[in-house]
């Protein structure tokens, strides 16, 4: 049932994502021809209108055809087979799913197009319109997951400030018979957690800790060569421990075996404390996107991403927790399918934004073969993402991939 719910959220996404597109093409005044949920060959469809909606049997995404988006639609006859635009405008996206759809067919018959429809093709349209269009599909994507973190927000509770304490210390660990459940951490290596800002405490927490390391090779279950100093709060009086924590080869560093909580939680029960932390949390997730897309070169940050399988899994996993958790994750989902759908290489709607920026520039219309070359780069940077994303997604799954649950 889980796996059901995951195929209905990646559905949702996409259907809302192109119905973005739709939408605003349909009242700019473009025509629509097709409107589908997944990738030709055609599975079912109706046509009300000059719009056909349907569904494919590719389940790889979906699309939305707008007249003249494929440049050979322009064209009134049949161009040159040596014709360089000719050949660049097959080769486009739009191109190519033209040709998958009508793979058989006499490249004669193809209809042309009348004055009246080629007056409101995609290409003959001003730069501001298309911009529109284009745009509407990622800007539909982020809406929504700043919606749904905007009403999951009720349900959390706000950090006030950045104190800390024990929440929990696992049997068998290093702070073991010294720390205790409701311990509130003054400091830690001489360093008050209340000078460090609360959306980086944790993570100076764990540099603080992860600083320490054991003498010589860094095995299972060593202890650090010099011990942890922490201040703790108990029951009004202060308590100064000294704790030599054991390293972790899960973790790649040394931990006391605790799990800390922060002290000072309110409810978010306003308006504008959900936003904030709708905007907030959309900020972090945005960056560290970016940041790990930039930095693919580098062996740490490839074993981060992932692609469609990781996100089904992850998805199917948080519904396993309950509704908050799998919210959260169709949120970050919808917000990551905005962000990289803006990066500036076709076939990414970024690239189709990028070339109709740089043609109002220009003050003329760039050559589709100049269009083509350049979107090559692009083309082969998404294909290696998919690549490295689907490999780290395999190489999670493991044994896991042979027993689905």
């Amino acid at each position: 049932m889980s796996w059901v719910l995951v195929v209905v959220g990646f559905s949702a996404l996409i259907i809302l994502h192109e119905f973005g597109h739709f939408i605003v093409a349909k009242r700019t005044g473009m025509r629509v021809e097709r409107f589908f949920l997944f990738f030709p060959p055609k599975l079912v469809s109706v046509k009300r209108g000059e719009t056909e909606y349907g569904i494919g049997m590719i389940p790889l995404g979906g699309f939305v055809k707008i007249t003249g988006m494929n440049p050979e639609e322009l064209e009134p006859r049949a161009a040159p087979e040596g014709d360089p635009e000719a050949k660049a405008g097959r080769d486009t996206p739009e191109g190519l799913l033209e040709r998958v759809e009508s793979a058989g067919q006499d490249p004669g018959e193809r209809e042309q197009l009348p004055p009246e429809v080629l007056k409101r093709a995609y290409y003959n349209q001003p730069v501001w319109k298309r911009v529109a269009v284009i745009a509407a599909g990622p800007a539909v994507n982020v809406v929504l997951a700043f919606l749904i973190l905007f009403v999951l927000a009720f349900s959390l509770n706000e950090i006030t400030g950045p104190g800390l304490r024990i929440a929990e210390v696992t049997s068998d660990s290093a702070a073991k018979g010294q720390l205790r459940a409701g311990d509130k951490v003054i400091s830690i290596d001489g360093q008050a957690l209340d000078d460090v800002n609360g959306t980086t405490r944790a993570d100076r927490y764990r540099e603080l800790i992860g600083s320490h390391e054991c003498a010589g090779q860094q095995t299972d279950g060593c202890q650090a060569a010099q011990p942890v100093s922490i201040v703790v709060d108990r029951n009004g009086q202060r308590v100064p421990l000294q704790i030599s924590p054991r390293y972790d080869p899960a973790a790649e560093q040394v931990l006391l075996g605790v799990r800390f909580e922060p002290t000072d939680v309110t409810p978010i029960n306003t308006p504008a404390q959900a936003a904030d932390y709708s905007a907030d949390t959309m900020w972090l997730i945005t960056s560290k996107t970016v940041s790990a897309i930039a930095r693919i070169f580098l062996p740490e940050q490839r074993e981060q991403l992932s692609g469609p399988v990781g996100s089904s899994r992850a998805l199917n996993e948080a519904i396993g927790f309950g509704t908050q958790e799998a919210l959260f994750i169709l949120a970050l989902i919808s917000l990551s399918l905005g962000v990289i759908n803006l990066f500036p290489f076709l076939p990414l709607d970024g690239g189709h934004i990028f070339w109709s920026l740089v043609e109002k520039l220009r003050g003329e219309r760039v050559p589709f073969s100049v269009i083509e070359r350049a979107s090559a780069i692009g083309f082969l940077l998404i294909l290696m993402l998919f690549v490295v994303g689907l490999s780290n997604d395999l190489g999670r799954l493991g044994d896991d991939a042979l027993n689905p649950r």
